[in-house]
């Protein structure tokens, strides 16, 4: 893919990763491209989320959700598009060689080599020191001195925007020439590889709650059948385990459409009536419900497609939605617990908790684990995989706090 012909300028990018190590297999997240003319004014941008098909690392930071991750294309989807928006350009990004060694790692896992060296390109958190010496060397520090917009931190469009513009502010102190000139040229001969289709469109942030409506929604109505009791068993457990955490996350989700498109949208709504029944009774076994308990089960309500006022209607005993039997989730002393992603707190600290519960902390998942705690309940990791094969309850660390009392 010659250079030769393109329109020169700049592609000033900028990624979120899983971690600090490709060869510690960590992944490309997101990637945000801005493409400036030689003037640095900007001739158009691309970005999107990437499937790295492992967990997503310091989610607090980065603030990508494996939901969303859930729709974004791999690497290999995505390889021609980039390569389409950096070749001819000469590439920029505030600490290059981070960004830079990155993308070579992501192409050299598909066979793929690369022009990308960071000596052969711009880095605006190097060149802080002449052009805003004394700043500290951040991207957030560097903006602030040089007065460019940092809108959304660590978002990869947004911190690419930023080193774009920190780029336009040295274009501007450097007058008609600009000190790394000499590479405008260069990279005009440097080879980049055929990878694909550069058209694949990028998916943003927020495409979760965009594409995926309640999964009730998702469930065809059907001739009403008698169900096979035992379908519905299965669909109260599996109900009852999403539900432990007051979230039902997208695998969750897929999860119990499946079983619901057995039994058919009415007899699945019949379902949910009963089981939010079964709840309210439990709540009442201990004397009038409480505030909380009202909200708890107006909760649940809603995350059961339910209109809000089921709930008072099984607090005060609702005849038409008798209670579904079946087994509630509990679990019990010596039951083995396993820990997944980065949490609030030391992993160490979690499960200190979980064995003064008396629970078993366990280092990886088999058929005798009976929770997965997870940062995020719709993690990608290895861990979560493998529990949501043997179906194994897989909740949040909040949800487990509440859990442990």
């Amino acid at each position: 893919m010659p250079g030769r012909g393109r329109p020169r300028g700049y592609a000033v990018i900028d990624l979120e990763t899983t971690g600090l190590r490709p060869s510690w297999n960590d992944r490309v997240i997101e990637i945000g491209i801005v493409h400036l003319d030689l003037a640095g004014e900007v001739t158009g941008e691309w970005a999107t989320l990437v499937n790295p098909g492992r967990d997503l690392g310091p989610q607090h930071i980065h603030g990508i959700t494996a939901a969303d991750i859930r729709h974004a294309p791999a690497f290999g989807e995505i390889a021609g598009a980039v390569a389409e928006r950096l070749d001819g350009r000469v590439v920029a990004a505030h600490n290059l060689p981070f960004d830079a060694g990155f993308l070579s790692h992501e192409f050299g896992r598909l066979g793929l080599g690369t022009p990308l060296d960071h000596t052969a390109g711009v880095c605006t958190m190097a060149w802080s020191a002449q052009f805003l010496p004394g700043a500290p060397r951040s991207l957030a520090a560097c903006c602030a001195r040089a007065g460019v917009s940092l809108n959304g931190h660590h978002e990869a469009l947004a911190d690419a925007r930023a080193a774009a513009g920190l780029l336009r502010h040295y274009l501007a102190l450097a007058g008609p020439s600009a000190p790394w000139e000499p590479l405008i040229e260069a990279v005009r001969d440097a080879a980049w590889p055929a990878a694909g289709d550069p058209g694949t469109a990028g998916v943003r942030r927020g495409v979760a709650a965009e594409r995926d409506p309640h999964f009730l929604t998702r469930v065809a109505d059907r001739p009403p059948a008698p169900p096979r009791p035992e379908d519905a068993t299965s669909y109260l457990a599996l109900l009852d385990q999403a539900l432990l955490d007051h979230h039902i996350s997208v695998a969750e989700s897929d999860a119990l459409v499946r079983l619901a498109s057995a039994l058919g949208r009415a007899e699945a709504e019949r379902l949910h009536l009963g089981y939010l029944t079964a709840l309210a009774r439990t709540v009442l076994a201990g004397g009038p419900a409480a505030e909380d308990d009202r909200h708890e089960l107006a909760l649940v309500a809603a995350l059961l497609g339910l209109p809000a006022e089921a709930a008072d209607r099984a607090l005060a005993g609702d005849p038409a939605s008798p209670p579904p039997d079946f087994t509630r989730f509990r679990l019990s002393p010596g039951d083995l617990v396993v820990f997944t992603g980065e949490m609030d707190g030391p992993r160490d600290d979690w499960e200190w908790r979980a064995r003064q519960a008396g629970y078993v902390p366990h280092g990886y998942i088999t058929r005798k684990v009976r929770l997965l705690v997870a940062a995020d309940p719709d993690s990608l990791s290895a861990k979560a995989r493998k529990a949501r094969d043997y179906g194994i309850p897989i909740v949040t660390p909040d949800a487990f706090a509440r859990m442990l009392g």
